[in-house]
């Protein structure tokens, strides 16, 4: 039997990436994000290429009310979801106090409160047909606090909290929620949130790359993944004996742009 994955922010990067993943492997998709064009080119795509059925939701996660609509399109067109990643997100750079409240608001919804939002609406199906998988994609950002990017940071370390308790949660069920904490990837998200001329993105890993690692966690039900061994070695081994106000400067120095 096919598994049907909804991903969001499947448009572009790893969500795209993810979804050829999937396709790849014989599985149908639900692909949701703003921009029904480029999910419609991915959709042919897939489907011309793999002999796989997709279908197209274009959502604006930043909406409340996102998460019903994306759920209940499914609903009405028969379609079980086996397997939620929850890809979506966003960030931007600059002092918070500087920066536009209203993106700040947009971004918690995208990031947090829409995952949160479908996470509830499918995992209820899940456990009640007791299997089902969901991949957070979070980042490594939510493993630390991040001055310049202080509401991204926080909203990934929100999605690496919770997801790591409705694992916990779900023991037993027969569905597993794992977390994907990734460094830098080459999406296009440092120009999006005007982050060009950082040093964190000096050694970006590839789309493909992190989604293959996010995908094979999944479906191994770990619990938190980090794509690097260095940066999983740093980030469990060394930040923690750090002193805090020299991991914040550190992880400030990292977001100041050289130019």
């Amino acid at each position: 039997m096919k598994e049907t994955a909804l991903i969001t922010g499947a448009s572009s990067g790893i969500g795209a990436a993810l979804a050829r993943l999937h396709a790849s492997k014989g599985g149908d998709l639900v692909l949701v994000a703003r921009r029904e064009d480029a999910l419609d080119a991915l959709r042919q795509e897939l489907e011309r290429t793999h002999g796989i059925s997709a279908t197209v939701i274009a959502a604006d996660l930043s909406l409340p009310e996102s998460a019903a609509h994306i759920y209940a399109t499914t609903k009405a067109a028969g379609l079980r979801i086996d397997m939620l990643i929850n890809n979506a997100g966003f960030g931007y750079y600059g002092k918070f106090h500087e920066s536009d409240l209203g993106r700040a608001q947009d971004m918690m919804q995208v990031n947090m409160g829409s995952l949160v939002n479908l996470t509830h609406l499918y995992l209820q199906d899940m456990v009640a047909r007791n299997s089902g998988r969901i991949l957070h994609i979070a980042s490594a950002a939510g493993l630390m606090p991040g001055p310049l990017q202080a509401v991204y940071y926080a909203t990934k370390a929100f999605v690496v909290s919770f997801s790591q308790a409705i694992a916990e949660e779900l023991s037993g069920s027969g569905v597993s929620s794992t977390v994907l904490c990734p460094g830098a990837v080459a999406t296009g998200f440092e120009k999006a949130g005007n982050l060009e001329g950082t040093s964190t993105w000096d050694n970006a890993a590839s789309a493909d790359s992190v989604a293959a690692c996010g995908y094979a966690a999944m479906e191994k039900g770990e619990l938190l993944k980090i794509n690097e061994p260095s940066l999983s070695f740093m980030l469990n081994w060394v930040a923690p004996l750090l002193p805090r106000k020299a991991l914040l400067k550190q992880s400030r120095k990292s977001m100041e742009k050289s130019q």
